[in-house]
């Protein structure tokens, strides 16, 4: 079965085409910069790679020219779209509606209009993904795959804020979570890779990227997870401020004389690693290299980013009674080799984290980290989210589930 994997954001399309057969990626790509001067088509097929430059005013038009580009006679994989069989779309948000992967229909479509409220820069352009795929490819299945459908089984101690619960009852005010397509993934390969039952272990996954969130899996389940209502609490992230005190949105809109909109929009684009830098870089390698380079702001900058990843993997070990395995991934989980070693030097001693530096290294391959007589394994496991669509995708259509 081939199976084309859709992840539609407000101007762009990633997308992969996968045979599933033996879980090949057949191509992939970007469409970049819809409805904005200077579109373009970054399509890759093994090692080929080209680029398409041509105005592309819609989402439609963006994925035509995915659709044209894959049948090409020259840069594509197959010459009739009657080889696709099923179309699967990650969709950031199923509120407390959706708790797994689910057939696309009319229901399910007004169900994530109606919660679109909840992400409401993430939801809308995939739902007019949807929408686009129904169009073109009329007939043939879409399944929803839900970044926060993994977090569903947290128990209400761990998703529920101290406010007043009429807010949470009007409104859904609760921790929703994000990345769990990633932290289910990872944390499944772990197990594998350990040759352990993953429905008896205790794993805590490390999804550090631009964006990043730590969650607790335990017996198979996110138990918890740092990010919460939305993407921006928890960890010190490339341009989100993660944890912070309420009250300081309140003092900076007395003091600044900014609106509430204005200081969300500091909290989410101008703050974590690009605001304790000075306003150098979001990326971490740029930090990393002016921290070889013994610049204080940055080497501050990564102290606070290590130390709150540090105070969450403690907390989700005391949540659930000790850990069995540690998995950093996604890009700067799984390419900032120094990053781990000094979190795990300086602050995972009492698990009796021992790294092998040889190991630690070592890129581009799932390995556990440590050494053999380390008490508690660290693994890095790239991440794989889109297989993960895939995989739900195909089970759906074959079984002719309406929900996983």
């Amino acid at each position: 079965m081939k199976i084309l994997v859709i992840n539609s954001g407000s101007s762009s399309i990633k997308y992969q085409l996968l045979d599933m057969k033996e879980e090949q990626v057949l191509c992939k790509g970007l469409v970049e910069r819809i409805g904005i001067p200077g579109s373009q088509l970054k399509h890759t097929r093994g090692k080929d790679k080209y680029t398409i430059e041509k105005p592309i005013p819609h989402h439609d038009d963006g994925l035509k020219l995915i659709l044209d580009t894959i049948t090409d006679p020259d840069k594509g994989v197959f010459d009739n779209l009657n080889e696709i069989k099923a179309i699967g779309h990650r969709v950031v948000h199923g509120a407390e509606k959706f708790s797994g992967s689910v057939l696309v229909e009319d229901d399910v479509i007004h169900a994530l209009e109606e919660n679109a409220y909840l992400a409401p820069l993430h939801n809308p352009p995939n739902i007019v993904g949807i929408r686009a795929a129904m169009r073109l490819l009329p007939g043939i299945p879409n399944v929803a795959v839900f970044d926060t459908a993994f977090h569903s089984t947290m128990p209400p101690k761990a998703y529920l804020y101290a406010i007043p619960m009429e807010y949470y009852r009007k409104y859904k005010i609760r921790r929703y979570g994000f990345h769990g397509t990633s932290h289910r993934y990872v944390s499944q390969v772990a197990a594998q890779i350990l040759g352990k039952d993953f429905n008896s272990m205790r794993i805590i996954t490390c999804h550090l990227g631009n964006g990043a969130s730590i969650a607790a899996v335990n017996c198979g389940k996110s138990i918890d997870t740092s990010m919460g209502f939305t993407p921006l609490e928890g960890l010190v992230m490339g341009t989100r401020s993660g944890d912070l005190d309420p009250s300081i949105l309140v003092f900076l809109q007395e003091k600044e004389g900014k609106t509430a909109e204005e200081v969300y929009s500091i909290l989410n684009k101008k703050s974590g690693m690009i605001g304790l830098s000075d306003g150098f870089s979001s990326d971490m390698r740029d930090i990393e290299a002016k921290v070889e380079e013994k610049e204080p702001v940055c080497r501050l900058a990564m102290d606070i980013y290590q130390y709150r990843i540090a105070k969450y993997i403690g907390a989700y070990t005391a949540a659930m009674n000790g850990v069995d395995a540690i998995v950093f991934t996604a890009g700067v989980g799984e390419n900032a080799p120094v990053m781990r070693m000094e979190i795990c030097h300086e602050y995972l001693g009492y698990l009796g984290v021992t790294l092998d530096p040889e190991k630690n290294n070592r890129r581009g391959e799932d390995i556990v980290i440590t050494t053999p007589d380390s008490r508690t394994p660290v693994l890095v496991i790239g991440t794989n989210e889109e297989l993960v669509i895939a995989r739900d995708t195909r089970e759906i259509v074959e079984k002719g589930l309406k929900a996983l």
